[in-house]
């Protein structure tokens, strides 16, 4: 496998600053509905990376659940690896990547938890499953073996064998990203990338284009 050769040519649309939205929420939203109804796999899926306490980065792909005015919704373990991070380094970033379009985003903010009631009310609404599922497993724990979570999950479904919802554990919940620079990429042929910026200052968005 010669993986230097492997490349590709992005030819599938352009974009200029006069083509985007004053906001960079409404731009997303816009661009994210385009991702759904082009069917791209998993178009919620995003890299969340954080910060560990030796300052190094740490990333992982997680789902994206909301999309506010104030920024971006995820939900997790509280006491999992990226819940400690942010909890003593509120800074993330994110990345979305639709192959199916040629585009990227990415974001960059500082994150804070979403209400106890917002994050139960998407709780009570997920498969009874992911509700097992989020009692079950000590995210990020070391473990013995697999069937740690599969006895737990056991236990867990003869307890609540007559309930379809179960209670929100304190350790779950939601966070919200609250951008102070979203990036919005096209790819063009030659590598020579449309790239423009949305930069944060004060109360307003300041809209810049990139070299590629």
């Amino acid at each position: 496998m010669n993986i230097q050769e492997m490349r590709k040519e992005y030819s599938a649309a352009m974009l200029d600053v006069s083509d985007v939205l004053a906001d960079p929420i409404s731009q997303f939203q816009h661009w994210f509905q385009e991702a759904v109804d082009a069917k791209t796999l998993e178009p919620n899926a995003m890299v969340l990376s954080t910060i560990k306490a030796d300052g190094c980065p740490s990333a992982r792909v997680v789902l994206l659940k909301g999309i506010e005015l104030a920024g971006f919704v995820f939900f997790t373990n509280y006491n999992s690896g990226k819940g400690r991070q942010l909890d003593r380094n509120p800074l993330a970033s994110l990345v979305f990547n639709w192959l199916e379009l040629q585009r990227q985003v990415r974001i960059e903010g500082r994150v804070q938890k979403i209400s106890a009631t917002d994050s139960t009310a998407y709780f009570q609404r997920r498969p009874k499953s992911s509700q097992i599922g989020a009692w079950a497993s000590p995210q990020s724990q070391i473990i013995a073996d697999r069937s740690v979570i599969e006895q737990n999950v056991k236990a867990l479904e003869k307890k609540y064998v007559s309930d379809e919802v179960l209670p929100r554990p304190d350790h779950w919940g939601g966070f919200l990203v609250v951008p102070t620079l979203v990036e919005f990429w096209q790819g063009r042929r030659s590598r020579l990338h449309d790239r423009i910026r949305y930069l944060k200052e004060d109360d307003s968005w300041k809209i810049e284009r990139l070299a590629p």
